[in-house]
This record gives C-alpha cells, structure tokens and sequence, in this order.
C-alpha cells in the first residue's frame, strides 16, 4: 500500500487485519518503490493513494514496466467552488503533465481518467467497505487483459522506458502466477465463479473480438515455435497461460482448433514457398492434442457437482 495518510491507513488496517492478508504499508514513494521493486513477483494487489505524489510514483513502475493489479483510493470529484476543489483541480494538472495527457479533473461523480493503467479499480476513499471487493475486481481485470495491452497503451514515452518485450514477459508472468494462485486456493471451482460473463468472448464488441484473437494467434503461435525447443517448462508455461486467457474469456475447444488450422495452412504455404516437405507440420497435432486436453480439463473441473450429477 502507498498510502501517505496516516488516519486512511488506520482505517484500512481495522478492515483488512487479519490472516487473510499481509499488509506491507508504506507513506513515502522511495520505501514503497522499492518495496515493489524487490517483491514485485510476489505481490497480488497494490493500493495507491490518490495524492500529488502519486504521479510520479505511477510513472516510476510504468517505465520499469512494472505493471500490477492495482486499486486507487480516490476522492471523488466534486463542485469546484472551494479550497479543496481548488487543490483536487490543480492536482489533477500535475497528475496529466507527468504522466498521460488527462484532462482537468471533471466536476462528474465518476473518475475521470486513468492513473495507473487500464485495468486498475478506482475506490471512493469514503467508501472503504468496498474496499474488498475492488481488490478482487483488480485482480480480475489484470487477469482479462492482454499482456501487451499494457505497454501499448498512449503513455509518453521517457528515456527510462524498457521495450515491450520486457513488459509482456513480466505481465504475462505475473497473470500465471496469479491464476495458478486462485486455483491453489480456491480449486477450479472458485475460478469459474470468479469469472466474469461481461468479459465473455461473444459478449465482446467486434473490435475487441478482433484483438482478442490475435493475441490468442500470438500465444499460440509462440507455443508451436517452441513447443520441440526441448525446455518442457517453458512450454508448460506458456500452455497454461493460453489456457487461462482461453478460459476466462469461455472461448470454446472448436475456436482453438480453428486456430491450429488457420496457423498451419499458413506455415504449409511458408513451407512450399521454400521447396520444403509439409510433413513436420504432422507433429504439430500433438501441439494441439495438449493444448485441448488442457482447457477441457479446466472447464470439466470447473463445472459445478450438482449440475455433473444432474446429466
């Protein structure tokens, strides 16, 4: 948590003390960056304090492609007619010339704009009894996004700033550990009822649809290049985490077939472009055979007891 405001911490502790969490509190940016910094493969959920000096704090893990399930405590915009509109508003203009181009902080209840990325969960700091619920929504909507998603989105660029590839690798296994976590704890069960429907493939818009699927293209693409690489746990890895973006988005076995189908009409061309024999393409089955027998095992297992027996 970086959260300057003694009293706000207080408060959250009494809500949140207990064996379910450990709590790692911070009031100063240089403790809690680097905090984040050596523990950040290990933390579920940050908590950020809405204040001037967040910006700076947002931009610090932005360029170190430090990018994690996150809930900002904020106060919620109100009329800018008094001395603490006044401050929020020229808050607001610090926050857009140090990190995005936002605009001024409107006079509407909603949050105007993002601070952090675009998976991150905004709590009224008045309204700390949803508190709970907005760090299982944050981890939900980490686990929903494409991992390049998050080094793509319109942040200036700054000297400090590590390629993509650094980033993708980083959020790609920051979202794995955290669904291998949820299932450990909560079995497949647990992760089924935690998904949400409105993030569901065919709830989608067609150009979300469109992203989706290459990013799935993209996963799967990396699995067939290493999949006879030899370093079984490399490809392990990368299987699960298709399988959990597969999964969360109820994307159905026949669309990963298609997939495979798809891919390997484009290598075949590939190969007889280059004069070269169509049969290796015949191993890939056993890409596919692993790669289904994988997501059914996770959608059979997540089916409720009651609703098994009833069929």
């Amino acid at each position: 948590m970086f959260l300057p405001s003694d009293a706000l911490a207080a408060e959250i502790d009494d809500r949140l003390g207990g064996e379910r969490y450990a709590i790692e509190r911070f009031s100063t940016e240089t403790e809690f960056l680097n905090f984040v910094e050596h523990h950040k493969h290990y933390i579920d959920c940050l908590i950020l304090q809405f204040t001037s000096s967040l910006p700076l704090v947002v931009q610090h893990l932005r360029d170190r492609a430090t990018f994690l399930p996150a809930v900002v405590l904020a106060t919620m915009p109100t009329p800018l007619h008094d001395t603490e509109g006044t401050q929020l508003e020229n808050l607001s203009e610090s926050l857009s010339a140090t990190t995005h181009q936002m605009p001024p902080l409107s006079t509407s209840n909603a949050f105007p704009y993002t601070v952090y990325h675009n998976a991150e969960v905004v709590v009224a700091a008045e309204e700390l009894d949803l508190l709970e619920a907005g760090m299982e929504n944050a981890i939900a909507q980490f686990l929903k996004r494409a991992p390049h998603s998050f080094s793509s989105e319109s942040i200036p660029p700054s000297q400090a700033m590590v390629d993509a590839e650094e980033s993708y690798h980083f959020v790609a296994t920051h979202q794995h550990r955290l669904a291998e976590k949820l299932k450990e704890r909560l079995g497949y069960l647990g992760v089924y009822y935690k998904r949400n429907p409105e993030n569901f493939f065919r709830h989608l818009s067609r150009s979300e649809q469109k992203k989706f699927l290459e990013e799935l293209e993209y996963r799967y693409r990396e699995i067939i290049i290493n999949y006879f690489a030899g370093d079984d746990r490399t490809v392990n890895a990368k299987i699960d985490e298709f399988v959990n973006l597969a999964f969360f988005s109820d994307i159905s076995a026949t669309q990963i077939v298609e997939l495979h189908m798809n891919l390997m009409d484009e290598f075949s061309k590939q190969l007889q472009l280059e004069g070269r024999s169509e049969e290796i393409l015949l191993d890939y089955r056993l890409t596919l055979i692993d790669t289904i027998s994988h997501l059914c095992e996770m959608y059979r297992r997540s089916i409720p007891r009651e609703s098994s027996e009833s069929d």
